[in-house]
């Protein structure tokens, strides 16, 4: 080996900086590619990692949510119900006879007393002739009588008759007045159904019905035949409706209510509840409640079918949900909300009528829950979903 530079041939001494910067160039190469390599590693276990999470993310079902209503319109209840007459009445006959004649047709007003027909009673006349006659005979006998024991009652002071003589006719004279009181009760007794001849109206009204006509045969009393006339008061309406059981607690006195008639498509008209019949029927399961409506202009008209329209009252404590919420499970119908933890809940509910595009929710719900709308039918309980419209969150990409 050359003890100094000195001693080195020129051509080696020029080879050593070559050598050199190959060896730094190489160098350089191999760190380039180690950190290309090494990039290429992290690089694609980032994307794995990003697409895991991705995948992750995409798995969560993204929901609607929406929050149960409380009192948004209160409910109305159409049930079929009948009119009647506030007051109306048959109108018999209380005498046999012929009809003499009749003066008010269908659909006449009449005032309370106002003569609507006339009926012959020849029988009824001749009983009252011959309970005229028994009476003057009886008066006749009377006065007898009490001649008779006025003249013995002076006999008995001169002792010409007996004390039990006088006491005979002096009873005889009580007796026949006794029949003087009854004949004469008789008569009256005639001369009232006579009065029954005229047949009259009740009460103020409308004349609904005549079933009868000049010269018919009238026999007396209810259950023989068909009633003479028929009288209905309009001037206020009685409307009779059976309630279901299950909206009976909802109806109260006072309660207001309309009225809606075939013939008025158009109108519609107040009534108001006056009373229910306090008992369930066993035999239909309803309520019979009665409600009056002022009938000033006399468009409603007895026997009438209307359909009642009752506003019933929000309950406390009752929700109603889209029926696109329900789940049909089971065990029953179900909805499904999202707890604070982000996951879903299945809950069963109590459900009340069926209001077309929503249901009412007797129980099981509260406005503050957060129902899913819409749910998928793959939901499980206590499964990550994510709200529309909110940003996906660090727990939700780690399940």
């Amino acid at each position: 080996m050359p003890d100094s530079l000195v001693d080195v041939p020129p051509d080696i001494i020029e080879a050593h900086p070559k050598r050199r910067r190959l060896l730094v160039a190489g160098v350089g190469a191999m760190t380039v590619a180690v950190g290309l390599a090494i990039y290429g590693v992290a690089d694609r276990g980032w994307s794995n990692e990003s697409l895991v999470q991705l995948t992750a993310r995409e798995a969560v079902p993204t929901v609607d949510v929406i929050h149960p209503e409380q009192g948004v319109t209160g409910e109305q209840v159409v049930l079929p119900g009948t009119i009647e007459a506030y007051f109306q009445a048959p109108i018999y006959a209380r005498v046999s006879g012929y009809l003499k004649m009749w003066y008010k047709d269908i659909g006449a007003r009449v005032t309370a007393g106002e003569l609507l027909a006339t009926i012959e009673t020849p029988d009824l006349d001749q009983d009252l002739v011959r309970a005229k006659a028994d009476l003057a005979v009886a008066e006749a006998n009377y006065r007898l009588a009490q001649v008779t024991a006025g003249r013995w009652q002076k006999l008995l002071k001169s002792d010409a008759v007996s004390v039990q003589d006088v006491d005979v006719k002096a009873g005889d004279a009580e007796a026949k007045m006794a029949e003087v009181n009854a004949a004469k009760a008789n008569v009256a007794r005639l001369e009232a159904q006579e009065g029954f001849k005229r047949i009259v109206a009740p009460f103020d009204g409308v004349i609904t019905a005549r079933r009868t006509d000049v010269g018919a045969l009238i026999n007396a009393g209810s259950g023989v035949g068909p009633e003479l006339f028929a009288v209905a008061d309009i001037h206020e309406m009685r409307v009779y409706v059976r309630v279901p059981q299950s909206e009976s607690a909802d109806i109260t006195t006072g309660m207001k209510a309309s009225l809606s008639l075939p013939q008025y498509p158009d109108r519609s008209f107040p009534a108001t509840v006056a009373t229910t019949a306090n008992a369930i029927d066993p035999a239909s399961n309803t309520l019979l409640v009665e409600l009056k409506a002022d009938n000033p202009d006399g468009m409603l008209s007895p026997g009438t079918f209307a359909n009642v329209h009752f506003d019933l009252p929000p309950q406390p404590g009752v929700v109603r949900i889209p029926t696109s919420a329900l789940l049909f499970r089971e065990g029953g119908l179900k909805v499904a909300t999202v707890g604070a933890d982000g996951k879903a809940e299945i809950r069963p509910i109590r459900a009340g009528r069926d209001l077309g595009t929503q249901m009412e929710v007797l129980g099981g719900l509260t406005p503050s829950d957060r129902v899913i709308d819409s749910p998928p039918d793959s939901l499980i309980a206590g499964e990550p979903v994510r709200e529309a419209g909110a940003a996906p969150t660090l727990a939700m990409a780690s399940q």
